[in-house]
């Protein structure tokens, strides 16, 4: 492959690329155009070469999926100062370490808020009206024989507890608000500008909600924040959506709650070991996966 790298004018601003390799980046031409992109993959120099050849040149960083900024690869970059992701959370960059060097650390969230609020709701309006199940009843030729399919749930009405109101969950608790929702929420602090009602803690609000949204981001505090003592004060009519990240849930005991009929049912775009997903799920129509396009 050609190394774009001399192809690109000079005087620009350089930023490092920093992803997996299979990732296509949607965007090249046009943030070529803008800024002196340094991308190991796009160059016949091994990785390591590349790296240490620009090293004392690369000042800002672009980060895509959930490729690691670890302490260690900070250490070979003596001059960043900025790191951007692509992606909304942060969990795969060491903040303590970046905040250490005095490195500025920014992410896509507002840019995407709206794009996975759509994506949490009608994961949602899937899950209680059974569309996707629906879909599969149709398909696999059983209306005929069946005749009947069993109705799912009204939205209108629900009592959703969302777990973190920043920027999506923000827009999550819009949309919802018009679909004739009662929206609470949980978060790291009150929030006073918000008229909706606030809990302290997790379990609290699942005790008074019908439906729990997690948009929070992935930290040491939010690891397994939803566990089975949360799932069952939710309720066995209760759902679950996840937008956030896999971790937050107690994937095992989603999984136990989920097949035992603990809770209703689960909407879920991110899981803990991605690409994998349990197998238990794959049989529950009372559960839509989809994976992390949110």
């Amino acid at each position: 492959m050609a190394d774009k790298e001399t192809q690109q004018p000079e005087g620009l601003p350089v930023v490092f690329l920093h992803r997996p390799p299979s990732f296509i980046l949607p965007f090249g031409d046009h943030l070529r155009s803008q800024f002196h992109v340094l991308d190991p993959y796009e160059s016949p120099e091994p990785y390591e070469s590349f790296l240490a050849r620009h090293a004392s040149s690369i000042r800002a960083l672009m980060t895509m999926g959930p490729t690691l900024v670890s302490a260690e690869f900070l250490d070979r970059l003596p001059v960043l100062e900025l790191i951007v992701a692509t992606s909304a959370g942060l969990d795969h960059i060491d903040l303590p370490a970046c905040r250490s060097r005095g490195i500025v650390v920014t992410n896509a969230s507002p840019a995407f808020a709206e794009d996975v609020a759509d994506c949490a709701v009608g994961l949602l309006i899937d899950v209680l009206r059974r569309i996707s199940a629906a879909d599969r009843f149709v398909r696999g030729r059983m209306w005929p024989v069946k005749e009947t399919y069993p109705l799912g749930f009204k939205l209108g009405g629900k009592r959703v507890g969302i777990v973190g109101l920043g920027s999506i969950g923000s827009e999550v608790a819009k949309r919802l608000s018009a679909f004739g929702c009662t929206i609470a929420y949980t978060s790291r602090n009150k929030k006073q500008s918000v008229p909706f009602p606030f809990y302290a803690n997790v379990r609290d609000l699942a005790a008074n909600s019908d439906v729990l949204v997690l948009c929070c981001a992935l930290t040491k505090e939010t690891y397994h924040l939803v566990n089975k003592d949360v799932m069952v004060a939710l309720g066995k009519e209760g759902v679950i959506i996840n937008v956030g990240r896999g971790s937050l849930i107690n994937e095992k005991e989603l999984v136990q709650c989920l097949v035992g009929g603990e809770i209703g049912g689960a909407g879920l775009d991110v899981y803990e070991n991605e690409p994998n997903v349990p197998k238990e799920l794959f049989g529950l129509d009372n559960v839509v996966l989809s994976p992390h396009s949110a």
